[in-house]
């Protein structure tokens, strides 16, 4: 047996620079955002070219995830996730240094693709790491709730740089943690097997171009170019259905149990980043609080962090189907606390149901997204996962923005009142969401399926989907 496997303490500390690299790559999204202000003056820069340097990282984080996936299983997710940390590396360098806006932008979106190289060759190290279906099983409970403490991260540790010191800083943690990432992963990470077939050119280069045409389309209020996304997805899925050696096999998505659990990972990621874009804007626009304490407002958030382990022993206790259909049922309980902006003992409330929510669907989700994976697919299945993930918030954020500033511009008076009802309009939009989510989980999982003794003789090496 090989020696990762025996040597507990080794196999702990592989695991604890996967999770490390994973939270880093969340954050990482969100570390430029408070701190943007900053950026223009030192620049002169317009709106539109912080929107772009804002949204820069996740297209082509989002845009290359499948492809990432694919080059995990080709080459090897060892190799792929530590070429991607050092390409991450390397990108915030060159950020935290940039003589101007344009290396900036650069190094953005070379960011991003470090990111999409790195994140699901993570996802297929962490299984190889579990061989054992229960450790495996609570493994990925903890890693479901990863992104999650990132983006919370990102966001608290972008209110304290915009506070104390400059912009500049924001770009040392993903640097920081890509090179230790590397020299640490070179000598605990286990190698993992190689897949033979050829990689489907085509598909991806379909597949980026969609996904990032899709997203800034969305992001930027650009219908055309949204439209334009669609139609490279669709031919995307095509071009999947017919070729020998496909980027992506359908047969991952048509599954039902897997389809329902990436629709709960795109619908809790769009409600967390949405959450946290809206209460931004009011307690900053409306309540007037600085950048710092509108970051400390998030710290419940954090409760995020406990809700991995929980969730793992729910899991084994009760499955899959109770504990996200609760996580889903307690988000929507959320939403609609959160809803009541002008509250603030209700937003506190809905501060502290979300994380505990979002924890149940996420891990939930994340463990029944994977399960069952033939071990040559483990990279795209990975890839999957946080494309939802990276999905969610861009499509989130353009319909909540959409309907806050639509119900804002309905109300005569105008003003704070406006964009209170708003902001509230928005994330109550939320809860029927969550509730309809929760009826597909109801519906495709049954109660036979996913209990902890059916889970326990899942092999993840089997040679075929359930």
């Amino acid at each position: 047996m090989p020696s990762f496997l025996t040597d507990r303490s080794r196999n702990v500390a592989a695991f604890a620079v996967l999770g490390g690299a994973q939270v880093t790559l969340v954050a990482a999204i969100t570390l430029l955002t408070v701190p943007l202000p900053a950026v223009q003056r030192e620049f002169g820069l317009g709106q539109g070219d912080l929107a772009l340097l804002t949204s820069a990282y996740g297209l082509t984080f989002g845009g290359l995830l499948l492809l990432g996936g694919r080059l995990a299983d080709r080459w090897g997710a060892r190799e792929v996730f530590l070429a991607g940390m050092a390409l991450l590396a390397l990108a915030s360098a060159a950020g935290g240094l940039a003589p101007d806006h344009v290396v900036l932008l650069a190094a953005r979106f070379v960011q991003g693709v470090g990111a999409a190289l790195a994140a699901p060759a993570a996802v297929s190290l962490v299984t190889r790491l579990r061989p054992d279906v229960r450790e495996r099983e609570r493994a990925l409970a903890v890693w479901g709730t990863l992104s999650v403490t990132g983006a919370v991260a990102g966001s608290l540790l972008s209110g304290l740089v915009a506070a104390v010191t400059s912009w500049r800083w924001s770009f040392l943690l993903p640097a920081a943690v890509g090179v230790a990432a590397v020299a640490a992963g070179a000598f605990l990470l286990p190698p993992a097997p190689r897949t033979a077939a050829r990689l489907d050119v085509p598909g991806a280069l379909l597949a980026t171009a969609g996904l990032v045409a899709l997203a800034y389309g969305l992001l930027e209020g650009a219908t055309a170019v949204a439209a334009t996304g669609l139609l490279l997805a669709a031919g995307f899925i095509v071009l999947q259905a017919r070729t020998p050696h496909p980027l992506l096999p359908l047969r991952l998505v048509a599954h039902r149990r897997r389809g329902a659990a990436l629709l709960v990972v795109f619908v809790t990621a769009a409600a967390s980043a949405t959450t946290t874009f809206l209460l931004s804007l009011y307690m900053q626009q409306v309540r007037g609080l600085s950048p710092i304490s509108t970051s400390l407002a998030f710290l419940p958030f954090l409760l995020v962090v406990v809700m991995g382990p929980l969730s793992g022993r729910l899991l084994r206790r009760f499955g899959v189907r109770p504990v996200l259909v609760a996580g889903l049922l307690l988000a929507a309980v959320s939403m609609l606390l959160l809803g009541r902006v002008a509250s603030e003992g209700s937003v506190l409330a809905g501060l502290l149901v979300f994380p505990v929510a979002s924890g149940l669907a996420f891990s939930g989700a994340t463990v029944a997204a994977l399960d069952g994976m033939r071990a040559e697919d483990a990279g795209a299945a990975g890839a999957l996962v946080n494309t939802a993930m990276e999905a969610g918030p861009t499509v989130g954020l353009a319909v909540l923005v959409a309907l806050a500033a639509a119900r804002a511009g309905g109300m005569p008076a105008g003003g704070a009142r406006a964009m209170t009802e708003g902001y509230g309009f928005a994330l109550t939009a939320m809860a029927p969401v969550f509730l309809l989510a929760a009826a597909t989980v109801a519906v495709a999982f049954t109660r036979t399926a996913f209990t902890p003794t059916a889970a326990g003789r899942t092999a993840f090496a089997q040679t075929k989907e359930r």
